[in-house]
């Protein structure tokens, strides 16, 4: 059961300040001390934006990784990091992202990093929300194994991406556990490719190889998976639809999953029928995608229409991504009025 009805919720990613981005090109200016201050500093405004829009559920906004999941290859050994694109020019797109070579056998005696950031998260919280009287939930979020292996290039001891993804398993659901460990009581574990896949692949297979992954922590937080089509530089890479997930999905060993609404004009948002008698949902109702900025009746009327399928205590309501690919000035304003549109519609329900 969710704390309150309609709660606010975001998927794990921010957009990094200017700064920061003219800062990550400078690095070997900066001293060990210097690049500790900076992402101190980083998670601090991330979190200070999601503390004035209001949200129920905040992130460190992901400011210590390159996209969502890219620094996580900096801690995995058997790698050779970044070989070269398949295509350097003309428009932007997913082919234009390095691929690593696999050298030897998998494994992050390290652990993925996620450990640091969420207790960094939980310092800088403490320090800004000491005297709040309500506090929001403090959220992290993994790739899964699926997702994580689709920047590896198979090779004959791991000849195919299941391949790779079986290998990275236990990677991952190591760092799910000292997540937990480390006081993490909500959890994302984003598998995007799932959904991109699952229209020509066999989603039950996706569905055993997610179970496994989250096997341990299962029960011991609250636990939920973001399904969607891709956002590199705001383009989708998979058929945009859920029919070919589901019923198979509903298996996943999940609290809540996480759908992309908003940027496909809420096709199949009947869905939402379906899945609440099993799971909470979380809408993505703000379209990460479009520099439209949502207005607070825009976001009532979305929470109006979802209602229509589900009730209000299985729903939450968030951007349809990471917002790591919008500029923060639309970003600050999309989750300020996601949060104005959602209270709207809780008191028009008493809540």
């Amino acid at each position: 059961m969710q704390p309150v009805p309609l709660r606010t919720t975001v998927i794990g990613s921010y957009p990094f300040p200017g700064w920061l981005e003219f800062a990550c090109q400078h690095l070997d200016r900066f001293g060990p001390a210097d690049r500790e201050e900076l992402i101190d500093d980083a998670v601090t405004v991330a979190l200070s934006d999601q503390l004035e829009a209001g949200l129920d559920v905040v992130t460190d906004g992901e400011q210590t990784r390159l996209d969502f999941n890219l620094s996580f290859y900096g801690f995995i050994e058997g790698i050779e990091l970044e070989a070269a694109p398949p295509r350097r020019f003309g428009p932007p797109a997913h082919d234009q992202r390095g691929k690593h070579a696999v050298t030897g056998e998998l494994q992050a005696p390290r652990g993925l990093g996620a450990v640091d950031d969420f207790r960094r998260l939980q310092r800088l919280s403490e320090r800004l929300w000491q005297n709040a009287a309500v506090r929001p939930v403090l959220k992290a979020s993994v790739p899964g194994p699926y997702t994580l292996s689709g920047r590896l290039l198979p090779n004959a001891r791991y000849p195919d991406r299941f391949a790779l993804s079986e290998a990275l398993l236990p990677i991952v659901r190591a760092e799910l556990e000292s997540l937990v460990a480390a006081g993490c009581t909500e959890l994302t574990v984003d598998e995007p490719s799932m959904s991109c896949y699952a229209h020509r692949s066999d989603p039950a297979q996706f569905v055993d190889l997610f179970n496994r992954t989250v096997e341990p922590v299962v029960g011991k937080c609250r636990l939920s998976t973001h399904l969607c089509f891709g956002n590199y530089r705001g383009h989708a890479v998979g058929l945009r639809r859920y029919a070919p997930m589901f019923p198979a999905f509903l298996e996943m060993h999940v609290d809540e999953l996480h759908l992309e609404m908003a940027g496909r004009e809420f096709a199949e948002l009947e869905i939402l029928a379906t899945l609440a008698p099993h799971r909470d949902v979380a809408v993505g109702i703000i379209d990460v995608k479009s520099y439209y900025v949502e207005t607070v009746t825009d976001v009532a009327a979305r929470i109006r229409a979802c209602l229509q399928h589900a009730p209000p205590e299985k729903l939450a309501f968030a951007p349809d991504c990471g917002l790591s690919q919008t500029a923060r000035w639309a970003a600050r304003q999309k989750l300020k009025n996601l949060v104005a549109g959602t209270r709207m519609v809780r008191k028009e329900l008493g809540a």
